[in-house]
């Protein structure tokens, strides 16, 4: 009679245990199955920008390409005023800073680059870098210029094929300086943001 007892209770634990542990695997499963998120309406969401912004982006090709033109238009203008070459070579010999020689091969040769950057610009073609070779023009003929006035020199800056010596009362470093470096504010343009249409940059796939 004991041992019955004993076998009865030992098969019920037995049942429980089994029963328990079948329950923690249940529970188990419900907590790792779960049902997927659906995808939050956050993810690749790019915010498109103010209002203001997007009037920039819109606006910035029409502001480099006028830009590009103002300086073609500038510099095929100072080529042209710089014909015959003597008078270029006589704006070069007026600021005393190179040889004979020298200031010979750059009269000549000055009008010639600016006429190819007045060019390529026109055409939009390599806009940044010939917006990079602009810009250090410009910085070379704003340091000229501020170094004959500090040597005291009375010349014409020659910027525009007008160069040579002047009176004490008629010379505009000042202005010179100040319409180069305007100057130069448009090289910057082209050469930080050279994306623009009617350019020849485009059809090589550049600046889109």
């Amino acid at each position: 009679m004991c041992i019955h007892i004993v076998a009865c209770s030992s098969i019920r634990r037995i049942g429980d245990a089994r029963l328990a542990s079948g329950k923690a695997v249940d529970t188990q499963d419900q907590q790792t199955v779960r049902p997927a998120e659906p995808p939050s309406d956050r993810e690749d969401t790019r915010s498109p920008g103010t209002p203001m912004s997007q009037r920039l982006r819109a606006a910035q090709p029409w502001a480099t390409l006028l830009a590009r033109v103002a300086l073609a238009g500038i510099l095929g203008y100072s080529a042209y005023t710089k014909l015959p070459p003597a008078l270029s070579v006589q704006s070069v010999e007026a600021y005393q800073l190179f040889s004979p020689g020298v200031s010979e091969f750059i009269g000549y040769t000055l009008p010639l680059f600016e006429f190819a950057l007045a060019l390529l610009l026109l055409v939009g073609l390599a806009t940044r870098y010939v917006g990079a070779a602009t810009g250090l023009l410009m910085l070379v003929f704003i340091a000229g210029i501020a170094s004959a006035w500090a040597r005291g020199l009375t010349i014409d800056c020659g910027c525009f094929g007008t160069g040579g010596e002047v009176a004490a009362g008629e010379t505009a470093y000042g202005i010179d300086i100040a319409r180069d470096v305007g100057f130069l504010a448009l090289a910057g343009i082209v050469m930080i943001w050279p994306r623009s249409p009617l350019a020849l940059d485009r059809l090589f796939g550049l600046y889109r």
